[in-house]
């Protein structure tokens, strides 16, 4: 614990940093805020006159098609919604969901096409329905949070949801409407950053500390970012959501939003690092006031160090998994391995990831750095004493 004077003017210093950057946020949030109507929810899922319901499947007729019935797969599906809630249809599954799996109790969303009535069926598989699946993962994830972080867990949930919101109202909009990404991203950034951190851990000297560590990290990662983009030409077009984004937002750049994407991904986890050494250097104070800034230091970069080793290939991993579709396409081709890392679509990640890792890297001892600085050095029991001793030996010398 801080003594009340060193607190005091800790909570200043602090301040007179983070009030500005939270003023600036305020402001872009301000000039920025996407206003009247928007694209979201302009295009319409399916066809007019057609609707989607909800069955669960009771049968399988075809599992590899036919003539009767086309290229695809039929099963017999009891409807829990619509017009025929109650009743058995059959309905038609294309050949790849048929193969990849398809059973009696699975939960389909269908397209219902009512003027197919006379000519052939009118349901059309459309989806599987993962609600129910997925809110149980969902009640399982908040359990666990809550059993193990208890009421700090539920505040890192609302500052998870709180963020989520700050895309969904804010940033997602204003890139729809034309907004600078790069703008965008910072700003709807620092809303994210103020939000999840005092929400989770609470409004405290630390928080502040990892608040600091994390804007310098993201200010890190925006500078690289917009370098590697331009000097390795990346386009943004390598994928086929990219030529959708196209044809919806034809003033959009899309190298531009990459930019955005690269800004915002490495949020999460340049919260991890920063949250992590603020509060390794702040015990370790708390543990041993009478510590020098170069100790806190060295000992917050040991623990500091080990989670740079992690980051390196918690990234990595976390890239391979999620791109391994399009790995396993690429590496169907007769290239090599450089070559193949260069293409565009992989060198978009292998960017994303190098410019994410560095500013998580840089963010660890700048974070460590900021908390040493700004914990008091407080002299030990027996150096006061000995200080004491000093001083009034030193009185006595001189009064004789």
């Amino acid at each position: 614990m801080l003594a009340p004077t060193e607190s005091h003017r800790v909570r200043w210093r602090l301040t007179a940093i983070v009030v500005p950057l939270m003023v600036a946020t305020v402001v872009g949030l301000v000039l920025l805020w996407p206003r009247g109507e928007t694209p979201v929810r302009s295009v319409p899922v399916h066809a007019p006159g057609t609707s989607i319901e909800i069955g669960t499947v009771v049968d399988i007729l075809e599992e590899t098609g036919s003539a009767e019935f086309g290229m695809g797969g039929q099963v017999r599906v009891e409807l829990e919604t619509g017009q025929g809630a109650g009743h058995t249809v059959p309905a038609q599954v294309p050949p790849e969901v048929m193969a990849n799996g398809v059973d009696v109790g699975d939960r389909m969303r269908l397209m219902v096409i009512p003027e197919a009535l006379g000519t052939g069926s009118p349901y059309i598989f459309w989806d599987f329905e993962r609600t129910v699946p997925v809110g149980w993962l969902a009640l399982g994830y908040a359990l666990a949070v809550l059993l193990v972080a208890r009421w700090r867990g539920l505040a890192a949930m609302v500052g998870l949801g709180a963020s989520l919101a700050v895309m969904v109202v804010f940033v997602l909009p204003a890139l729809m409407l034309g907004h600078p990404p790069l703008l965008v991203a910072l700003v709807g950034s620092a809303a994210m950053l103020f939000l999840s951190l005092y929400l989770a851990h609470g409004v405290s000297i630390r928080t502040t500390t990892a608040l600091l560590g994390t804007f310098v990290g993201l200010a890190i990662t925006v500078v690289l970012a917009l370098w590697g983009t331009r000097a390795v030409n990346l386009t943004g077009t390598g994928s086929e959501q990219s030529l959708t984004l196209i044809n919806a937002f034809p003033n959009l750049s899309l190298a531009d939003l990459l930019l955005c994407g690269i800004v915002i991904a490495g949020l999460g986890a340049l919260n991890d690092v920063t949250i992590t050494q603020a509060s390794t250097v702040w015990e370790l104070h708390a543990a041993n006031p009478a510590l020098s800034r170069r100790r806190l230091f060295s000992q917050g970069m040991r623990v500091g160090r080990d989670h740079i080793a992690s980051t390196v290939y918690t990234l990595a991993f976390a890239y391979v998994g999620t791109a391994l579709p399009m790995l396993m396409l690429a590496a169907l081709m007769d290239r090599s391995g450089l070559e193949t890392l260069m293409s565009g679509e992989i060198a978009e990640e292998v960017v994303r990831s190098l410019v994410s890792s560095i500013g998580l890297v840089l963010a660890v001892p700048i974070t460590t750095g900021i908390a040493a600085l700004l914990a008091p050095n407080t002299p030990s029991t027996s150096s006061r004493t000995a200080q004491t001793g000093l001083a009034a030996s030193g009185s006595t010398v001189g009064g004789q």
